[in-house]
C-alpha cells in the first residue's frame, strides 16, 4: 500500500499586535481648530473639553506627539505676545484711528479722527513688577542686625542713610 502523502501545513502569518482598548481620538484632531483655540488663550483642559476627550489624554497627546506639543507651545506663545503688548500699550498709553459719527439737523457727518488712551498706573506697576522685581517688588530686603552689636555712630550712620533713602528727591 502506498504511503499516504500529506501536505506540509501552510504558514500561517501571525496576527499583527493590536493594542488593547478603543483607537485613539489623535489622528482624527483638527489642528486648524487647536491653533485657533490656542491663539485664543484657551487652556490645555479648555480645550481637551471642546474636543471631547480627558485632561488625561490631552497630556498624554502632549507627550507623545512631539509636533503637536512644539506646536501648542507657539501658538500659546502666540496668545501670550499678544497679552504682554497689550498690557505694555495700556501701561504707556496708545492710540488709534477711529471714525466719529455725527448727526446734527438730519446731517450725518463722518469724522476721522484719533482716539488716545492715557498711561494706566496699575498696568505700569503691574509690567515693572514683574519684569524687574528686583527693583520694583513691594517688600525690600533690609540688611538687619542686633542693634545691641552697633556702636552709637554705627546707629547714627545708618539711620541718616535711610532717612537720606526715602527723602524725596530736591527738584534741582
Amino acid at each position: 500500500m502506498a504511503a499516504a502523502r500529506t501536505k506540509p501545513a501552510a504558514k500561517r502569518k501571525p496576527a499583527a499586535k493590536r493594542k488593547p482598548g478603543r483607537p485613539s481620538k489623535y489622528a482624527g484632531i483638527d489642528l486648524e481648530k487647536v491653533r485657533l483655540l490656542a491663539t485664543r488663550g484657551w487652556t490645555d483642559e479648555e480645550m481637551a473639553e471642546f474636543f471631547s476627550v480627558s485632561v488625561a489624554t490631552w497630556y498624554e497627546w502632549k507627550n507623545k506627539q512631539a509636533e503637536f506639543s512644539e506646536a501648542l507651545k507657539d501658538w500659546k506663545a502666540e496668545a501670550d505676545a499678544r497679552v504682554e503688548r497689550s498690557l505694555y500699550e495700556r501701561a504707556t498709553g496708545y492710540e488709534h484711528p477711529e471714525e466719529k459719527i455725527f448727526c446734527s439737523d438730519g446731517i450725518v457727518t463722518r469724522t476721522d479722527t484719533v482716539k488716545k488712551y492715557a498711561p494706566d498706573t496699575t498696568a505700569a506697576i503691574f509690567w515693572l513688577k514683574n519684569r524687574n522685581p528686583a527693583e520694583w517688588r513691594d517688600k525690600r530686603e533690609l540688611d538687619v542686625r542686633e542693634i545691641d552689636d552697633m556702636t552709637e555712630e554705627e546707629i547714627e550712620r545708618e539711620l541718616a542713610e535711610l532717612e537720606a533713602s526715602e527723602a524725596p528727591a530736591s527738584p534741582a
